[in-house]
């Protein structure tokens, strides 16, 4: 479809929708052009709603004026929701099928993408901690979103998360208990500092930042389902160039790579559980 016909599909919200965004990476560099549009603009409607602003065009103005309420808005345009050991299955495939491959290597390095408010990263920590790798690994856990990162390194969760996160451990297959690693008080539970020696907390854009070189694993869970198929394509390519050969890489349970050109260059080490191994 040319840009004039696309143009002339959208209505008038849809337009400023698409002004926004191009004025956002001009100003600050952060490029959601590429992001699945129903769902951006959801987002930005429910922003608008929930700060009280009336035309996107106010909006506008404010965040090309003040960097504070633009990273307020990026907070509020990114999906920032994730669990202690969310989808067990997953962590369980981990255990069982990459972790073997993993004590192969002296120095583990794994890059999770997309980590929001740290509760996955902190999950890994404590598998690979459990398996015996938790000396020798490196997480670099990594996010668009510089205050989700603030809240992720701090490690502190609320206590109502806490009979979910031991639920989800339970099926996890671990030899311990989650309350191993963490300490509860205050209304809040904050996990064991000796797991945050071993965790790199760093903004990254999968949109515009380059690789991670010589990933054992590349985690990413449910954001690419949030972007087009073109870009869906190009972070693909940017994870397979992070891995090292026979390195893994995990998705969301909700996503999956056969639509996308360069899914040859993966192969399935469990479908369902979506996690897959770099082949070329």
């Amino acid at each position: 479809m040319s840009q004039d016909s696309y143009a002339e599909q959208l209505n008038e919200f849809e337009v400023e929708v698409e002004c926004l965004m191009e004025a956002l990476y001009l100003r600050w560099g952060y490029d959601f052009r590429e992001y699945s549009r129903a769902s951006l603009r959801r987002r930005v409607a429910r922003y608008m709603s929930d700060n009280h602003y009336q035309r996107v065009a106010d909006l506008q103005h404010e965040l090309i004026r003040d960097k504070k309420r633009c990273v307020h808005f990026v907070r509020g345009l990114t999906v920032n929701v994730t669990d202690m050991f969310r989808d067990p299955e997953f962590y369980k495939v981990i255990r069982e099928q990459v972790v073997p491959e993993l004590r192969s290597h002296p120095f583990l390095k794994i890059w999770h993408a997309g980590c929001s408010t740290g509760e996955e990263a902190y999950s890994m920590a404590i598998l690979l901690h459990e398996e015996g790798l938790g000396e020798r690994a490196v997480i670099y856990a990594t996010d668009i979103n510089s205050q989700v990162l603030e809240q992720a390194s701090k490690g502190v969760y609320h206590e109502k998360m806490l009979s979910a996160a031991r639920e989800n451990y339970a099926g996890t297959g671990g030899p311990g208990r989650l309350d191993d690693f963490i300490s509860v008080g205050y209304e809040r539970f904050l996990v064991d500092p000796k797991l945050k020696k071993n965790i790199v907390f760093t903004q990254h854009d999968l949109v515009t930042d380059q690789v991670f070189g010589e990933m054992q694993m590349v985690i990413c869970r449910n954001v690419l389902i949030y972007f087009r198929r073109e870009l869906q394509t190009k972070v693909l390519t940017l994870f397979h160039d992070s891995l090292d050969m026979g390195g893994f890489l995990g998705l969301g349970m909700k996503e999956s790579l056969r639509s996308l050109p360069n899914h040859i260059r993966f192969k399935p080490i469990d479908e369902s559980a979506r996690v897959f191994q770099r082949i070329d």
